[in-house]
């Protein structure tokens, strides 16, 4: 089954099974007013040149953004924490493709917000065998233009449904990265770009193939 027929089922069960009609009032409301923002259009987009970032694995070991580019292009994709079941299901997905990104000489890199034991949580319920890096307040987001915080109706929404941010993520600014994946060459620009202000939609994985394809014949 394709990555967006798994979401597609699991937005319907949670909206018409888990969660009463207010709160899903409140999700759409705020997901139609960052579309409507227009941020993910501003974001960096293919061409643009990507920052350059050295942030930690779970385990504390640093990951440098220069030292996979210097072996090969990054398949980078930013997600909103292991607390989201539409992550997961992503993340899974990327696992999932993940020995065909590497036979093409890509790297495949999750970042994360949340703290790094929520980050091992993560790693070992979707069994990933790619890292992910803590961007602690989302500052590697922010760069790319793709961090938001959420309202406060939101906000308490999160902490009834037990996402209380502050503690998944250990600390207080209430901001997510929009999901979104990238590919970034070995020269640091951008051949691939894909950010998504309505979480229950993501590229299929298979997406990235064509482009670490073109890449790699350049």
């Amino acid at each position: 089954m394709a990555l967006q027929d798994k979401l597609d089922a699991l937005k319907t069960r949670f909206e018409t099974e888990m969660a009463p009609p207010e709160v899903v009032a409140v999700m759409h409301r705020v997901t139609d007013e960052l579309i409507a923002s227009g941020q993910a259009g501003r974001a960096l987009q293919a061409g643009d040149r990507a920052p350059a970032f050295t942030l930690p694995d779970p385990d504390g070991k640093l990951v440098s953004s220069q030292d996979l580019l210097a072996r090969g292009p990054l398949v980078l994709t930013f997600y909103r924490g292991t607390w989201c079941p539409f992550c997961n299901l992503d993340l899974q997905a990327l696992e999932e493709a993940r020995l065909e990104i590497e036979a093409r000489g890509a790297f495949l890199v999750a970042v994360s917000q949340q703290t790094a034991a929520n980050s091992r949580k993560s790693q070992r319920s979707n069994n990933l065998g790619f890292p992910i890096v803590g961007d602690k307040g989302g500052e590697l987001a922010a760069k790319f233009g793709i961090r938001w915080r959420l309202p406060e109706d939101l906000q308490a929404i999160y902490k009834q449904l037990g996402a209380d941010l502050v503690a998944f993520n250990g600390e207080d600014s209430w901001t997510l990265p929009m999901p979104a994946r990238y590919v970034i060459g070995q020269d640091s620009v951008v051949a691939y770009g894909e950010i998504n202000p309505d979480y229950t939609r993501r590229p299929e994985p298979s997406d990235v193939f064509p482009v670490l394809d073109q890449l790699r014949r350049l």
